[in-house]
């Protein structure tokens, strides 16, 4: 039936409703008569229902303006549109000054190593993008606080994590980076015994999200990422050197950093990503990590709490090879400054690529009885001690670091000893903590 003789019908009564021919006409006072009057009226509604529904969305899909991407929201978060790119691109510009620098994503970028490494890359005038979860495996105030250095000093930190591919391809769509210096990582050897996937998820899961998206990328960027000191594990031959054995970890995240070396070979073998793995030796200082035992012992003490001092079998020594930040900083520059090009291009390998691991460490390994008398001269207080075994919870008795290669592959060479060090911390500690948390010194 035309919509004209259904209006025509609703306007002007039932007399008007036209039959078919040839075919049973009912009277107005039969049932049958009534029943067809409420379908046609049935009917007419939805029409008209659905015509007004159909006006709207064309409405809304019109009005809505197509120039703009859609947001994704991520750990209430959120990245996408012109605003957003346009932070991106401003961030990783190489400054003018530095016509031959680099162009950085520098992942994990609020966190200790990695705000201390992007200052770095800034100031000498390098274009650093930040990424970071932001996660609260410790206090994420701590991280809001370190990103808004980096904002000041026109860092941008997208706050997204290394899982989320389309976030990472968006990245690189938006720019051509150079390099990647990788130092998103769930740390820390304890806190494996509690939550293991995370583990798996970050060090893992998260490296080779990452890989797959720098293996595809036109161009290529080098890669410098962090390992750690834990690959040696229960290796007893001290200094520990790059071709030692790695193969007996002791912890689950001493396995998910060996894990990570032997990825990056396969990418860099597979695909022609130039890789460069650092093995960091208990890194220390101003916007530390508060689970590292210098940190947390530097509270308790404060707080005039007793603090537990780990000794190992026979009463022996528990010792750390303790390597002050800006020593850190100087080697994750001299392995970006070294890396060589990626020799892939859309996935596809089109030669050897440089492949690479180095110690970074002090090589002056510490006790960590001495590490509590010198924050006991720093903070003067005394600390109570409570001495107790080693437990199997991961941590090894001793770390000590072979930098021949580094040294002579990245000119690093460490000048900071541990009471030097740990009297910046201290300053920057009482001065975060306990004064204005607007002072920020110690760059």
């Amino acid at each position: 039936m035309a919509m004209s003789q259904l209006k025509t019908t609703i306007g002007h009564g039932v007399d008007d409703i036209p039959s078919t021919p040839g075919k049973f006409k009912p009277e107005k006072s039969s049932p049958f008569f009534f029943n067809r009057l409420r379908w046609y009226t049935s009917l007419s509604k939805l029409t008209l229902w659905f015509f007004l529904s159909l006006v709207l969305l064309l409405f809304l899909f019109f009005a809505s303006p197509s120039s703009s991407p859609p947001r994704h929201h991520l750990n209430g978060g959120a990245w996408g549109g012109h605003e957003w790119e346009r932070r991106v691109r401003l961030s990783a510009r190489v400054r003018s000054t530095n016509k031959a620098g680099h162009t950085v994503l520098v992942t994990g970028a609020a966190g200790f190593v990695g705000t201390h490494v992007s200052m770095a890359l800034r100031r000498r005038g390098d274009g650093v993008l930040g990424l970071d979860n932001f996660n609260d495996y410790y206090d994420p105030s701590l991280k809001r606080a370190r990103q808004k250095l980096l904002e000041r000093s026109g860092i941008f930190v997208v706050e997204g994590d290394i899982n989320d591919e389309a976030l990472l391809r968006k990245l690189f769509d938006v720019v051509a980076f150079t390099h990647v210096m990788h130092l998103a990582a769930q740390a820390g050897v304890r806190y494996a015994m509690k939550n293991p996937k995370s583990y798996i998820n970050s060090n893992i899961a998260g490296l080779v999200n990452l890989l797959e998206v720098c293996k595809s990328a036109v161009p290529q960027p080098a890669i410098v990422w962090a390992s750690s000191s834990s690959v040696y594990g229960l290796n007893s031959k001290v200094p520990f050197s790059e071709n030692d054995r790695t193969d007996q970890p002791a912890s689950l995240y001493a396995a998910t950093k060996k894990a990570g070396e032997e990825i990056t070979h396969t990418y860099n073998h597979i695909y022609g990503l130039s890789i460069t793995g650092l093995r960091f030796f208990t890194v220390y200082g101003p916007w530390g990590r508060p689970d590292m035992a210098y940190f947390f012992f530097t509270k308790d003490m404060l707080k005039r709490k007793q603090i537990t001092v780990f000794e190992g079998p026979n009463h022996s020594t528990v010792a750390r090879d303790f390597t002050y930040i800006d020593d850190i900083v100087k080697g994750c520059l001299g392995a970006l400054d070294t890396a060589k090009k990626s020799t892939g291009a859309g996935g596809k390998k089109k030669g050897p690529a440089q492949y690479r691991i180095f110690n970074l460490g002090n090589t002056s390994p510490v006790s960590v009885n001495d590490l509590v008398s010198i924050l006991e001269k720093h903070l003067k207080v005394k600390a109570n001690k409570k001495i107790m075994p080693l437990p199997r919870n991961g941590d090894v008795q001793f770390t000590h670091a072979n930098i021949t290669l580094a040294q002579r592959e990245l000119g690093y060479k460490p000048t900071t000893d541990l009471h030097t060090g740990l009297k910046k911390f201290v300053r920057w500690y009482l001065s975060y903590y306990l004064g204005s948390k607007k002072k920020t010194s110690s760059w």
